[in-house]
């Protein structure tokens, strides 16, 4: 009875250690480049910083047509540092490094992609 109960409580911990690994953990991290074009701070009861690149143009055929792939992002409200590089590279060719989270909640940002790093691009 007394190992039974001790199985419970280690598997008990385990599912806690792994939802808390799921909601706060990162899932990915990489880096995307483009043009920074839009970037803002938003929100009604949570303020966060939200941007967008611009990942480039893909030519859908014969159609003068072009497609704008777009990479949407959030910056931790508290990095000011990298909240000051997005603002002086706007407009500009960047890399911008980012981790992937799980979920995204409403006090983190809007999405699963946070930007904690910019580089200019160097053609």
């Amino acid at each position: 009875m007394k190992s039974l109960r001790i199985a419970g409580i280690l598997s008990l911990i385990v599912v806690i250690l792994i939802g808390v690994y799921t909601i706060f953990g990162t899932y990915s991290s990489g880096e995307r480049a483009g043009v920074l074009y839009k970037f803002s701070k938003k929100g009604v009861l949570f303020k966060t910083y939200e941007g967008e690149l611009n990942l480039g143009y893909e030519n859908t055929g014969d159609t003068p047509a072009l497609k704008i792939d777009k990479f949407y992002f959030s910056v931790n409200a508290n990095d000011k540092e990298t909240v000051e590089q997005i603002s002086t590279h706007m407009g500009q060719s960047v890399t911008i490094y980012y981790k992937e989270k799980f979920v995204a909640f409403p006090w983190r940002g809007d999405t699963k992609y946070f930007v904690y790093k910019v580089e200019p691009t160097t053609k």
